[in-house]
Formats: C-alpha cells, sequence, structure tokens
C-alpha cells in the first residue's frame, strides 16, 4: 500500500495537471476540434450526380488536393494577399513607431498626468474594431464628416479616402488607432523593469535622455519589440472587420478585398466550405510559417548577441 507521504507527493505532482485540464478540455473544444475539422473539409468535395435534384444526387467525396490546387490557382485570394501586403507594410511600421515613442515619453521624468495619458492612449484598443471602423467610416464620409466641413469652409482640397489608393491609409488609420495602445502598454511594461541602476550609471557617465533611450532603453526593451512584432504579423494576416465594415460606404472594397473576406465569401457567399477550409488552412500555414521563421531569426539574433559579449 502507499504511504500517507506518497499520497501526498503524488497528490502534489498532479496538482498542476487538475489546473491545466480545464484549460486544456477548453482549448480541444474550441480551437483544435474547429482546426482538425476544417483541414478534413479542404480534402473533401461535393459531387453531384445528374440533375442535383433527389436523394442521394449530392455526395461528399474525397477531394485529394484539388481544392488547394484550385486556390493556389484563384488570382482573387492572390490579389487579396498582396493587399494585405501593402496594408501591412504601412500599419505595422507605424503602429510599432509610434507604440514605442508614446511608452519611451510616458517613462520620461518630466512627463506630467502619466496615468491619465497611459489611459487616454490605450482607450483606443478596448473599442471593438467593428464600433472603430464605424466611427473612423462615418468620419470619411464626405457628406457627415466634420473634417470635410472644415476643409470646406477653409477652401482646402478635401481627398476622398474610401477611395483608390487613400482607402490603404484610410484602413490603416483604423488599425494603428486601434492598436498603437495595447503595443505601447507592452513595451511601456518592458521599460520599467529596467533597473533604475542602469539609468543613474548612464547618467553619472554624462549621457542624454536622448542618449539613455536610444543606446539603453531601446536594445533593452528589444524582446518587446519582438513580441510586438509577431502579435502585429498575425493581426495584419488576418484582417477583416475594419475592410468588411467599411465596404457598404465604398466601392473600392469588394468582398475578396483580403484573404480572410475571400474565405468567408466562399463559405457563405457561394456555399463552397470545402474551398474555404483549404484557403482558410493556406492562411493559417502562412502565418505559422512567417510567424515562426521570424521568431527563430530573433532568436538567432539574441544568440549572436550574447555570443559576442
Amino acid at each position: 500500500m502507499t504511504s500517507p507521504a506518497g499520497r501526498k507527493a503524488y497528490g502534489v505532482k498532479g496538482a498542476p495537471y487538475v489546473f491545466l485540464l480545464p484549460a486544456t478540455v477548453l482549448f480541444a473544444l474550441f480551437f483544435a476540434l474547429p482546426i482538425g475539422y476544417a483541414v478534413w473539409l479542404s480534402f473533401r468535395k461535393v459531387h453531384v450526380s445528374g440533375l442535383g435534384l433527389g436523394a442521394g444526387a449530392r455526395d461528399e467525396v474525397w477531394a485529394g488536393l484539388e481544392n488547394y490546387t484550385q486556390a493556389f490557382q484563384d488570382s482573387e485570394l492572390l490579389h487579396g494577399a498582396l493587399r494585405v501586403l501593402g496594408y501591412g507594410c504601412i500599419v505595422i511600421p507605424v503602429m510599432l513607431g509610434l507604440a514605442l515613442l508614446f511608452a519611451l515619453m510616458l517613462d520620461s521624468d518630466k512627463v506630467r498626468l502619466a496615468p491619465f495619458t497611459r489611459l487616454a492612449i490605450f482607450l483606443p484598443y478596448a473599442i471593438p474594431g467593428v464600433v472603430a471602423a464605424l466611427l473612423w467610416g462615418f468620419l470619411y464620409l464626405p457628406d457627415v464628416s466634420p473634417f470635410y466641413y472644415l476643409l470646406q469652409k477653409l477652401h482646402l482640397p478635401q481627398p476622398n479616402l474610401l477611395d483608390g489608393g487613400p482607402l490603404y491609409l484610410a484602413l490603416s488609420n483604423i488599425a494603428v488607432w486601434g492598436g498603437t495602445g495595447f503595443n505601447m502598454i507592452v513595451i511601456y511594461t518592458a521599460l520599467k523593469a529596467i533597473p533604475a541602476e542602469v539609468y543613474e550609471a548612464a547618467t553619472l557617465d554624462g549621457a542624454t535622455p536622448t542618449q539613455i533611450a536610444l543606446r539603453i532603453k531601446i536594445p533593452m526593451v528589444a524582446p518587446s519589440l519582438v513580441l510586438t512584432f509577431f502579435f502585429s504579423i498575425i493581426a495584419t494576416l488576418q484582417v477583416f472587420n475594419e475592410p468588411t465594415t467599411l465596404k457598404p460606404l465604398t466601392n473600392s472594397v469588394n468582398t475578396t478585398w483580403s484573404p480572410l473576406m475571400k474565405v468567408y465569401q466562399d463559405a457563405f457567399g457561394r456555399n463552397d466550405v470545402y474551398s474555404a477550409a483549404a484557403e482558410a488552412t493556406l492562411i493559417a500555414l502562412v502565418t505559422l510559417v512567417l510567424s515562426f521563421g521570424f521568431l527563430r531569426a530573433a532568436n538567432r539574433r539574441n544568440k549572436q548577441e550574447a555570443a559576442a559579449r
């Protein structure tokens, strides 16, 4: 028989698994299982017999790589990926640059009303993406926007931000406005973890606040910058709310403007869940490869810097 001490030790070792069980079950039911089902659907298709009428006329059969071949040959999916690439080239550097700038400013000893300023910068992140897109969408409309009214009164040009090239700026502005606060908090938290002795030593050596920011703060929060860049890549590849919400306000946004919009259109517009599952799987794989490659490159660089020291 197991002694009381043995049973106690076994209970202590098994406690972490008990605490992990609810999260594991939820992860399996609402994350792993849907992904597995989508992958399974991506290898299936509907076979129509005759006119497709009557019982048994439409059967689900094995399709192999047919759905993936069609996805690779789909020009709409490719054009959507290119649009998202241009969108990301605007959003990511601007958003992370502003987040870093705000974090450095709030970490300064000379800043006033720092708690209020932090809350003001972070507050847009708490607003749901659909609400933010609707808010900015009406501000972009010339007929109802107060900005266009002011431009008209001042006899200044009134650009249409919902048409052509400016559309990328309009969409990027929504993402930057909503995501800068979150990234700022991540970087600001990393700045607060830096020991004060490091700043005191730099000040005694004659370093200016700008030199401290460029040569001490930014290098020491590099892991946080990598993390925020990683999150930004994933969010960019999954852009859906902003263009979908602005679509009724402009003809420049079609139903396949982004890859996820293409997936939604195929699944619920064309009722082809099999092609949509293949496209969603490809998007997930691209996201995984880019994220893994970026993290691996960042870890390799960190190891090289640590070895050089």
